[in-house]
């Protein structure tokens, strides 16, 4: 894999990611900042249907240090100026590996029901947390791909060693890393192919099978099957933008609904591009397995 390679996946992929806080960051902060609709905005983080639960709005709050809208609006901004400086290709390895352990927080702080037979009494997440937040793991594992990657082409940190004369370190294994990347996307639609019938759980506006065929393909294909996966994932995401366009939604709102989306066709459009590699494939697995007892066979002889 030459090196010009990973430098435009890297792109692809700090593009993508950067697109997700730079809108999130930037309709948290028009809510928040706007006196007419900060309160909304907090109590839509802090309610039932909200994304921090009881035990981490205790942590955080309890101890009276911190209020919510401080703590929302510091966050908020934050995202918006990370995504900034993705985008830009500014201090991508320490923010790819910060916010790569960071959305997994999403997963545990998401308040869900789930006891069978068993309600609270108010509305609130009833699928498992990590379906309901399946898409910010799939971020997570693209996090850590461009941390390894390092920032790519048109990058300002690029350009600073350039200047400063220190030599890039051509080491990245596409194998590993784009083993990670399609596992990361497919399982993605896996739950969305198997579950998306379900509270919550993202379906993409698409049939539940071909999300399912999707997420098969991903996890267990390689090469050409592979890429016209990802051509098709490309496809779907931009079928779902369409779908959840509005023309009663400002602008940013409509970016607010599909922002992952845009990081999820990234990974697509890098997979396309690249490949995923053949590791952990099914062909390299039953070849993995038929290795395997070729050599048991061998040995008792």
């Amino acid at each position: 894999m030459e090196q010009k390679q990973l430098d435009n996946a890297a792109l692809w992929l700090r593009i993508g990611l950067g697109l997700v806080f730079i809108i999130g960051g930037t309709s948290k902060l028009s809510l928040l900042l706007d006196s007419s609709t900060e309160a909304a905005m907090v109590a839509n983080y802090m309610g039932t249907t909200g994304y921090i639960n009881e035990l981490f709005q205790d942590y955080l709050f309890s101890a009276g240090l911190l209020c919510p809208w401080t703590f929302l609006t510091t966050l908020s901004a934050f995202e918006l100026l990370s995504g900034v400086a993705l985008a830009a290709g500014f201090l991508v390895r320490p923010l790819s590996l910060f916010y790569g352990f960071l959305l997994w927080t999403f997963v545990v702080s998401l308040p869900v029901d789930t006891v069978p037979g068993a309600s609270v009494g108010v509305s609130t997440y009833t699928s498992p947390a990590i379906f309901v937040q399946i898409r910010d793991i799939t971020l997570s594992g693209m996090m850590f791909v461009l941390f390894n990657l390092g920032a790519g082409a048109l990058s300002i940190d690029e350009r600073l060693r350039s200047i400063s004369g220190v030599a890039s370190k051509n080491s990245q294994d596409w194998q590993t890393l784009g083993l990670l990347l399609r596992f990361s996307l497919g399982m993605t639609f896996i739950v969305a192919g198997f579950f998306s019938g379900y509270a919550k759980i993202p379906s993409f506006a698409t049939h539940q099978l071909v999300l399912m065929v999707l997420g098969l393909i991903f996890i267990f294909a390689h090469g050409k099957t592979l890429k016209m996966g990802a051509v098709a994932c490309v496809l779907v995401m931009i079928w779902f933008m369409l779908q959840k366009f509005s023309i009663d939604k400002s602008l940013i709102k409509n970016l607010n609904g599909v922002k992952r989306e845009f990081a999820l066709a990234a990974a697509a459009i890098v997979l396309v591009k690249l490949g995923g590699g053949n590791r952990f494939s099914l062909q390299d697995m039953l070849l993995r397995v038929k290795s395997y007892y070729l050599f048991n066979r061998a040995v008792s002889k």
